[in-house]
């Protein structure tokens, strides 16, 4: 491809991407002031956010397949108007109900944009200048998701949480602009038919779980256990779909490599651990110490920072003390920064009541990244890098799914809604307690399934048609 050709790509795949980046980590910052203007209860606002993570984890496999079928410049500019369209239907939103719908639409069309995005980089450049071009998408994601709650809390205070949304408007005009001048790209002559069905179910499944876990924490027994029992039939059909279909979204022969398995089982337990903890802490913030949304935006400053900063060298630790070490001592760092955050709810000072247990939440996310992110590369063959990296995006995104589904548990039978200061700090610091549970946990995986020498380790020599298949 000419230069002339590719001078349009960065900026139009750094703007697309920025719409999903800045609207993950921003929509918590504006939870408290959605609640209060649409007089949302605790289920309905656990179910803004999960609406969005459960079109996207259940379908960014999909998306990914779909990009390469028909052609990877025509799915980012789909899932870029139909994310800036969503966007509108949220700003909009008369009422919570709605604002969910407009929720799961944005989690579909980011499930096209966010895999196409990277992959129109990685078709268009090749050797360094690849990864150059790379590095300076990643850096732009950073740079996105660091100001993303500054900046939301910001726009909350000053025009209202409406305008979370509705400044995607102009970012995506912006974006689709430089997209059409886009290079035309071939599609995939590939005869297998995408797998649809698999889509389906997953969506299936990991809605009716977090169904189920909604109700039970807002006191609907029945309801609730009747939504987790209907997932599990849901999962065994997914998994006997994926093991017969030509052309699987994810292969199940991966998972035969133990240390891929355990990466992926640790992603998911680390993952609903942090979203877990960082739903609740902006009510905390804003509710219990009187921040305000800016104030509590900014608060996260120091994490997104700490990661972007740290994450090159926690990168090259890994080649001198291994990455099944730092698979373990990081979710460890983790816990410990669950159990401060815990202690120091009641503290209203930002300094000794939020920011340490914070950093070091962060130090320990920092530490872990990188070498998982590799692991799980070098663990999986290369033909299958992609799929393989989109199956570890899917269970983080499922992690926080669930752990968000099952908040309101950590809230009894008193709920949620209009509940005081000291209701609020009870059930954090439960949650909280729970997270650096979970990230011991994580810790454990890594130190009982992770091997040091990963690559293609669990796959038989006869069995290379399978592996190589989708």
């Amino acid at each position: 491809m000419s230069d002339d050709g590719r001078r349009w790509i960065l900026p139009a795949t750094i703007l697309g991407s920025s719409l999903s980046f800045i609207d993950s980590s921003v929509v918590n910052i504006a939870l408290p002031a959605i609640r209060s203007d649409l007089e949302a209860s605790l289920p309905a606002l656990q179910w803004v956010v999960n609406g969005y993570m459960l079109t996207l984890a259940s379908l960014i496999l999909l998306g990914g397949s779909a990009g390469d079928r028909f052609g990877r410049r025509r799915i980012f500019l789909l899932g870029l108007v139909g994310f800036v369209m969503a966007s509108v239907a949220c700003g909009l939103a008369p009422a919570v109900n709605w604002l969910i719908g407009a929720r799961l639409v944005q989690g579909i069309a980011a499930a096209l944009l966010t895999p196409a995005s990277l992959a129109i980089i990685g078709a268009a450049y090749e050797g360094e200048s690849r990864g150059a071009a790379i590095g300076t998408w990643a850096a732009a994601a950073a740079i996105t998701t660091a100001l993303g709650p500054p900046l939301g809390g910001w726009l909350v205070d000053t025009v209202g949480w409406r305008a979370i949304f509705l400044i995607n408007v102009p970012v995506g005009a912006l974006a689709l602009f430089f997209g059409l001048k886009l290079p035309r790209d071939r599609p995939s002559a590939s005869s297998d038919p995408l797998d649809v069905s698999g889509a389906l179910l997953a969506t299936f499944a990991l809605g009716s779980l977090s169904y189920g876990l909604v109700a039970l924490g807002d006191g609907r027994q029945m309801v609730g256990w009747i939504g987790i029992a209907a997932s599990i039939p849901a999962v065994v059909w997914l998994l006997r779909v994926e093991a017969r279909a030509r052309a699987p979204m994810m292969p199940l022969d991966l998972f035969r490599n133990r240390t891929f398995a355990g990466a992926n089982a640790l992603t998911v337990v680390l993952y609903a651990a942090l979203n877990g903890a960082l739903f609740l802490l902006p009510f905390v913030l804003v509710e219990v110490h009187g921040y305000s949304a800016a104030a509590a935006g900014a608060a996260f400053l120091p994490f997104s920072v700490i990661m972007g900063a740290g994450s090159r060298w926690a990168g090259s630790l890994a080649s001198h003390i291994g990455a099944r070490t730092q698979m373990v001592l990081g979710p460890a760092i983790v816990a410990l920064g669950y159990v401060l955050l815990g202690l120091s709810s009641e503290s209203p000072s930002y300094l000794s009541g939020v920011l340490p247990g914070l950093s070091i939440l962060a130090a320990g996310m920092t530490l872990t990244i990188p070498p998982l992110t590799t692991t799980v590369f070098d663990a999986s063959p290369s033909e299958l890098s992609g799929t393989a990296s989109g199956i570890n995006n899917a269970a983080a995104r499922a992690g926080g799914l669930i752990a968000i589904a099952a908040l309101g548990l950590a809230f009894g039978a008193g709920g949620f809604s209009n509940a005081s200061a000291s209701t609020i700090l009870g059930g954090y610091r439960s949650v909280t307690f729970t997270a650096a549970v979970l990230a011991a946990l994580s810790a454990l995986i890594a130190a009982s399934t992770i091997s040091s020498t990963p690559e293609n380790e669990g796959y038989p020599a006869e069995d290379e048609t399978s592996r190589t298949r989708g």
